[in-house]
């Protein structure tokens, strides 16, 4: 995706108001997916170098020609830096250039190794008595991630149309005797066909037992009268990810399966309604998980009830029960994210019902249907 300058200007402009609120005075960006935010670009190597006043593209041999093109339409809010050795000597002589003291890290994704060696690399070329300072930090550009602008959420509807159009005819991919792995690749191919680059994780189609596991994967088992069978499946669409789940039963339902059936369809419901601004993700999945409780599924649904979607098929906010090592976000407008209670008993088999749910004012919009 080509971003418009002021898209720009404004994600840059509330990484560096975190950047001052935690006296850095650089932010080196590792984690590709935050590169993209931030730049649009999307090469498969790549870092950057966020200062007060301006932003280092750093980019190998590869991609000069494509950078170059890239940050022309910037307005000099991005500019190109690359090299001949590596990208962390790169990293370092940007760093050395601007003079900067205080530099914030990745601290989930700067793997040790490197965080030593740009540490020493900064000191063996110090010309003062204190050498810079690398300074671990957690989520600056994925806060600013969580809560989509205008032009995220209008691709986010384009994509979210686009795999509900393939929901409506998925359950026409399961017919008897078809195995597994022919439903998911009919599945791919749809996405494909509906402008989908790639899927956003490996296609799950699991029949009868293996619908009772919740992240089966696709196998040669073939499907039969009365079989559920859970389809979880989900594309990139200019860059962005969905994410979609429809149960199909085949043939004669067993009351135990109509059961878990109505219950799962319920507490999605339910969680879907529950959602506005204002409250904590917890509360989402409280709704749902108080459904499967009533219903006497709660040990039939040990998952969280949805993560955030964006440029990965898995970011924040965590739609789940409070834990302590993961934030429990306040909903806001513009968030993005799934909705996917499930139910699984072995020896009966499982269900899930998931769509994609953008925050509006006083409410949600569902973008998959």
């Amino acid at each position: 995706m080509i971003l418009p300058s002021p898209t720009v200007a404004a994600r840059l402009g509330r990484v560096r108001d975190q950047m001052r609120a935690l006296g850095i005075d650089a932010l080196v960006i590792t984690h590709l997916p935050n590169l993209q935010y931030l730049t649009g670009f999307s090469g498969s190597a790549g870092a950057a170098v966020v200062l007060p006043r301006g932003c280092r593209l750093v980019v190998d041999f590869r991609y000069v020609t494509a950078a170059t093109e890239l940050v022309s339409g910037l307005d000099g809010l991005v500019t190109l830096a690359t090299f001949e050795r590596s990208y962390d000597e790169a990293i370092v002589d940007v760093l050395r250039l601007e003079s900067r003291s205080r530099i914030g890290i990745e601290a989930a994704y700067l793997p040790v190794a490197r965080f030593n060696a740009i540490s020493a690399a900064l000191a063996a070329r110090a010309t003062g008595p204190n050498a810079p300072a690398l300074v671990p930090t957690e989520r600056l550009v994925e806060r600013s991630r969580m809560v989509k602008d205008p032009l995220e959420i209008e691709t986010l509807r384009e994509a979210g149309r686009r795999l509900g159009r393939i929901a409506a005819i998925a359950a026409e991919f399961v017919t008897y005797g078809r195995t597994e792995r022919e439903v998911a690749a009919d599945l791919e191919n749809a996405m494909r066909g509906a402008g989908f680059s790639r899927p956003a994780f490996e296609t799950i189609v699991a029949s009868g037992p293996n619908s009772a596991l919740p992240h089966a994967r696709p196998t040669d088992r073939r499907i039969g009268d009365g079989d559920p069978t859970v389809l979880d499946f989900g594309g990139v669409y200019d860059g962005y990810c969905v994410d979609l789940t429809r149960t199909v039963q085949l043939g004669p339902v067993s009351a135990s399966q109509a059961r878990l059936y109505a219950a799962v369809r319920e507490a999605q419901q339910a969680a879907i309604a529950a959602v506005r601004p204002g409250i904590p993700a917890s509360a989402v999945d409280a709704a749902a998980r108080e459904v499967l409780e009533r219903h006497g599924l709660g040990e039939a649904f040990g998952h969280g009830t949805g993560h955030g979607l964006g440029l990965e098929v898995h970011e924040e906010p965590r739609i789940a029960r409070p834990s302590p090592r993961v934030p429990d976000e306040v909903l806001e407008r513009g968030m993005v994210f799934t909705i996917e209670p499930g139910a699984y008993v072995p020896g009966i088999g499982g269900v899930r019902f998931e769509d994609d749910v953008l925050v509006t004012a006083d409410g949600c919009e569902i973008l998959t249907r």
